[in-house]
């Protein structure tokens, strides 16, 4: 933290933890802004940011990127496309436990339908599937898309073939898959999580596969990636039982969250991230800011025209 002095402003990434202690130092060094470099913003204590500091995101950097990358896990676990590499490195070009299933016609249901579930529903519908789709608030365009059809968790959970999340975290979907929704899953659905860790519970995560209720999952977060991803631990033991026996199982593939990872979405986090620094230093409105007062949200303010919510 004693880094942060003599600066006016802090840039942080998803994995940093802003936690009142921390927003009293940068509050006590004199910095007034809290730049993410992502779009999500649970790893920061919004509400006890209020009027100490102003806390800006970079709400939409590339849709498609993580969409894409969704895509990627979902083919690459239905056609062993891992697996193959491995044995045909060791030329070993035997067929054998490789034989997926045709994603035309197949339900898969997204959960969150903003810009990135958005993206995530054209692509399975260029595939001939069909799709259920959840999110507290029904985008028109998507409701009116043929193929897609809104429904409550309860009728997506047991009714679709892949269940892919694309929510941000909230208290209120903490878990949000749980024992209980995986019960009332299809037997063999496949589970792809490229939004936020903890909307999944690993424990019964685990407990789905070695039953196999579950039969694949893709993973690009985990919900307590704070402390190793982005770093190398090649070297090291791996305390977390949990994401070292899914990482172990042959139907599971985790990456290091890095679904956004495109040059196009590193420009474009930049650019943003560098347009919210001018905007504050010129004194313009923050049409970026996580709003406490406006429940996380800015729209308000740009009704009312006010100089954000302080």
């Amino acid at each position: 933290m004693i880094l942060c002095q003599g600066f006016d402003a802090v840039c942080v990434f998803v994995n940093d933890a802003i936690t009142k202690e921390v927003i009293d130092k940068l509050y006590e060094y004199g910095i007034h802004i809290l730049a993410l470099r992502c779009a999500g913003y649970n790893n920061v204590d919004i509400a006890y940011a209020y009027r100490k500091i102003h806390v800006v995101r970079v709400p939409a950097y590339s849709p498609n990127a993580i969409a894409e990358a969704t895509f990627a896990l979902i083919l690459t676990l239905n056609r062993k496309i891992h697996k193959a590499y491995i044995r045909t490195r060791d030329h070993n070009f035997n067929l054998s436990g490789l034989v997926g299933f045709d994603l035309v016609n197949k339900t898969i249901g997204v959960i969150g339908t903003g810009k990135i579930g958005y993206q995530v529903i054209k692509i399975a519908l260029g595939f001939g599937m069909n799709v259920l789709a959840y999110d507290l608030y029904p985008n028109d365009i998507i409701k009116n898309t043929p193929g897609v059809k809104y429904v409550e968790l309860d009728e997506l959970f047991k009714n679709s073939d892949i269940i892919t999340l694309h929510a941000p975290l909230t208290n209120d979907n903490y878990h949000l898959i749980n024992e209980e929704s995986i019960n009332m899953m299809k037997d063999g659905v496949m589970i792809i999580n490229t939004s936020r860790g903890a909307l999944i519970d690993s424990k019964a995560l685990l407990n789905g596969l070695r039953s196999k209720k579950i039969s694949s999952s893709g993973l690009d977060v985990y919900e307590e990636e704070q402390d190793l991803f982005f770093e190398d631990k090649s070297e090291e033991i791996i305390k977390d039982d949990v994401l070292s026996l899914l990482i172990a199982m042959p139907n599971v593939i985790v990456t290091s969250h890095q679904a956004y990872l495109t040059t196009d979405a590193l420009k474009q986090i930049a650019f943003i991230t560098l347009e919210n620094f001018d905007k504050y230093f010129s004194g313009e409105f923050l049409n970026n800011e996580v709003c406490y007062k406006c429940k996380n949200s800015p729209k308000e303010c740009f009704k009312n025209r006010k100089k954000n919510c302080w």
